[in-house]
C-alpha cells in the first residue's frame, strides 16, 4: 500500500507578504471605513463614504440609506488595497508609525484637495466645518498607521525570521 496524503496532514501553503499586504488593505479599509461611517451616523462629520463615493455618480434615494453605506464600506475596502499595494512598494521598509501616520495625512490631502472635483457631492475644503475636518484627518492617520504599521511589521518580521 503507498502511502497516500490525507487531507488533514497537508501543510497549508503560507500567505506571501504581498498577500499580506493585500489583506490588511481590504480589513484596513472595512475597518477605518465602518469608523467613518459610524462617524458619520453620530454628526462627528458631515460627510460619509457614500458622499465620496456613490452620492457623486448616482442620484438615487437608496445611496443616502443603509444599502449606500454598505456598499460604499465595501468599496472603501476594495480601493484601500490599492493604498496598501502603493504602501508596501514604497514603504515598507520604514519603520515605526511615523511613516504611517505621514502616509494617513497624505492620502487625506490627496481627497480633500486633490480629488474632490471628481466627487462633487463632498464640500470643497473651504466649505467643511472643523469637526469634519479633524474627524476625517484623524480617521486617515489612524488609516494610515494601521495599513503602515501592519506591512512593515511584516516585512520586518519576515526579514528577521529564524529557522
Amino acid at each position: 500500500m503507498g502511502e497516500k496524503k490525507l487531507e488533514q496532514n497537508q501543510a497549508e501553503e503560507p500567505m506571501t507578504m504581498f498577500q499580506r499586504a493585500l489583506l490588511t488593505g481590504f480589513v484596513g479599509g472595512l475597518l477605518w471605513g465602518s469608523l467613518g461611517s459610524l462617524a458619520y451616523y453620530f454628526n462627528f462629520t458631515t460627510i460619509s463614504h457614500a458622499s465620496y463615493i456613490l452620492r457623486s455618480f448616482f442620484n438615487a434615494s437608496w445611496v443616502h440609506g443603509w444599502m449606500g453605506e454598505l456598499i460604499s464600506i465595501v468599496i472603501v475596502s476594495m480601493l484601500s488595497i490599492l493604498a496598501a499595494i502603493v504602501y508596501y512598494v514604497v514603504l515598507k521598509k520604514r519603520r515605526g508609525m511615523i511613516p504611517g501616520i505621514l502616509y494617513g495625512i497624505g492620502i487625506w490631502v490627496v481627497f480633500v484637495y486633490f480629488l474632490n472635483p471628481i466627487f462633487t457631492a463632498v464640500p470643497t475644503f473651504n466649505n467643511l466645518n472643523a469637526d469634519t475636518l479633524v474627524t476625517t484627518l484623524c480617521l486617515h492617520v489612524l488609516y494610515g498607521t494601521f495599513v503602515g504599521y501592519t506591512i512593515s511589521y511584516d516585512y520586518y518580521n519576515a526579514m528577521h525570521k529564524t529557522t
